[in-house]
């Protein structure tokens, strides 16, 4: 619901600014081209929300302590980057972790292996635990859904003008 009404906030706000676009600038010359008209196209992704996640249970984070060391993907840690550590799916998936205590989701890049601990379903760097809002606590409970590099292109392109 609340990603439908963004959408629609985001409709209204872009509809409005269209109206308040700075004329053409003058290069000096006294004679004026004729205007082109532009056509918006604004894309929708529908993501189906009572789509069955792909596990839910708990998430740890890892920080300072393994920065800089080699992942399974061969990239050193980075602790400040958006990625994960999951021990079936493949590297470079994207996954979407929702956080089910307060509803906060982001999503990540798969590039280690783990959680080592039994009963932990997921690792996330630092800051995606902070964007979770993990706060001090070191585990959560969470979403897992699989993002499709497809929805990820659709949301990153451009509009049409």
């Amino acid at each position: 619901m609340r990603v439908r009404i963004a959408h629609g906030v985001a409709a209204i706000v872009l509809a409005a600014n269209l109206g308040a676009a700075q004329g053409p600038i003058s290069s000096g010359s006294k004679t004026q081209s004729k205007p082109v008209p532009q056509q918006v196209v604004l894309k929708t992704v529908s993501v189906n929300v009572h789509e069955r996640p792909y596990q839910v249970g708990v998430a740890s984070w890892y920080g300072s302590y393994f920065q800089g060391r080699d992942t399974a993907s061969g990239e050193p840690y980075d602790m400040y980057a958006l990625t994960a550590a999951h021990p079936k799916l493949p590297l470079g998936t994207l996954v979407k972790v929702t956080n089910v205590r307060n509803g906060r989701a982001i999503v990540v890049r798969v590039n280690d292996r783990g959680p080592v601990v039994p009963g932990r379903i997921i690792d996330l760097s630092y800051s995606a635990a902070r964007a979770l809002n993990f706060k001090s606590r070191g585990l959560q409970r969470v979403r897992l859904d699989v993002v499709h590099p497809e929805v990820v292109a659709e949301m990153r392109a451009p509009l049409a003008y």
